[in-house]
């Protein structure tokens, strides 16, 4: 069923032409390799730089007010942990793209390096959306979860989130990374071989990895934004922070999430595809798009830095003294310079040859 799905959801973005070339291998194009090879190694390196310097500084954040730590900070911490964890292994992924897809590193650790990357982007959905289940529950459910919801809750759900990402991404590990007798290659999925074992095992995972917290988020913010637009006695700071992370997740499901799960699965199906004959000219362009999602998606751990700014609330007010000190050191400055401009045009005209005398002229 999951692979009819695939198939319908191809057919319609090709249209009927799909099943006009079956068997027709004219129109089997290389795929484009050489711009894997371009794009990925760069979007890598700007990540780790990003990803490396945002969260470390995240992270001592957290630890500095270790002893304030907020149910929702313990979240923050294991957000900011899982992106660590896959951005070390970006040099290895950038060597490997660099060197037209050579991997020197050994299988074992290729398949640890691909873990990582799952580990952390299905961590990081769950983990997001404990957050927003943690927001709606203190928005529109206040007085009945005030006093029950705890640090200590928090570490067991974060426990909880660990084991099931953990459950669902541990058959990965057991698909070849590369070919027979060959450790050249690291694929990200897995060979031909296995790919039409490999499908049904994504478009799965894909739903309980992404559909389902997707839907729960919705819901979440949904309900949450009904509310603070219903009540007049909501504070505007909350109001504020909740909308800015709405659009923040907004941005990271658009941009990051959604395109990469879509043309990983389409991307799957076509390799099925061509290998059974048929072929289109679309499916290079689906190739190509599911390599810029794969560096679209890896963006996350550079993107996800910014939940610090609503989501500890130490760091947010830190953030917001920062700020104000700033305009008001504006506004001196500023006030200084509006003072000084009449003095200096004074000291200007008095400077003149012959300012005086026309001082003088105008006086008699």
């Amino acid at each position: 069923k999951l692979n009819n799905f695939s198939t319908h959801i191809l057919r319609s973005i090709l249209g009927n032409s799909l099943g006009n070339v079956s068997g027709n291998t004219s129109d089997c194009q290389p795929i484009d390799l050489p711009f894997t090879h371009r794009f990925l190694p760069t979007v890598y390196i700007l990540v780790f730089i990003i990803g490396m310097t945002a969260n470390v500084l995240g992270l001592r954040s957290v630890y500095r007010s270790w002893k304030k730590m907020g149910n929702i900070n313990v979240f923050i911490l294991n957000l900011g942990v899982a992106d660590l964890l896959y951005v070390s292994t970006l040099p290895f992924l950038v060597s490997y793209y660099a060197s037209d897809s050579k991997w020197r590193f050994g299988q074992t650790f290729c398949k640890i390096t691909r873990f990582c990357f799952n580990l952390n982007l299905y961590g990081s959905i769950g983990f997001l959306t404990c957050i927003s289940l943690y927001r709606y529950l203190g928005i529109v459910h206040t007085m009945k979860v005030m006093g029950k919801i705890n640090t200590r809750m928090s570490v067991a759900i974060s426990a909880l989130v660990w084991t099931l990402v953990f459950i669902q991404i541990l058959p990965d590990m057991f698909f070849d990374k590369s070919k027979p007798n060959s450790t050249d290659a690291c694929y990200d999925t897995t060979t031909d071989d296995w790919i039409r074992d490999y499908l049904p095992y994504s478009m799965g995972w894909t739903v309980t990895g992404f559909v389902v917290p997707l839907l729960i988020i919705l819901l979440c913010y949904g309900h949450i934004v009904w509310v603070l637009a219903t009540r007049a006695n909501v504070n505007t700071l909350l109001k504020q922070r909740c909308l800015k992370l709405v659009v923040m997740l907004t941005v990271l499901f658009s941009i990051c999430f959604i395109p990469y799960h879509v043309f990983r699965n389409l991307n799957l199906k076509t390799r099925i595809l061509k290998a059974e004959g048929t072929c289109h000219r679309s499916f290079d362009d689906i190739y190509v798009a599911h390599q810029v999602s794969r560096g679209l998606v890896c963006m996350n751990s550079a993107i996800n830095p910014l939940i610090y700014l609503v989501g500890n609330d130490e760091f947010l007010m830190r953030l917001h003294d920062m700020s104000k000190r700033a305009r008001l050191s504006l506004l001196q400055m500023s006030g200084a310079i509006i003072y000084r401009r009449p003095q200096e045009m004074d000291s200007v005209a008095d400077t003149r040859p012959g300012a005086h005398n026309a001082v003088d002229v105008e006086r008699n």
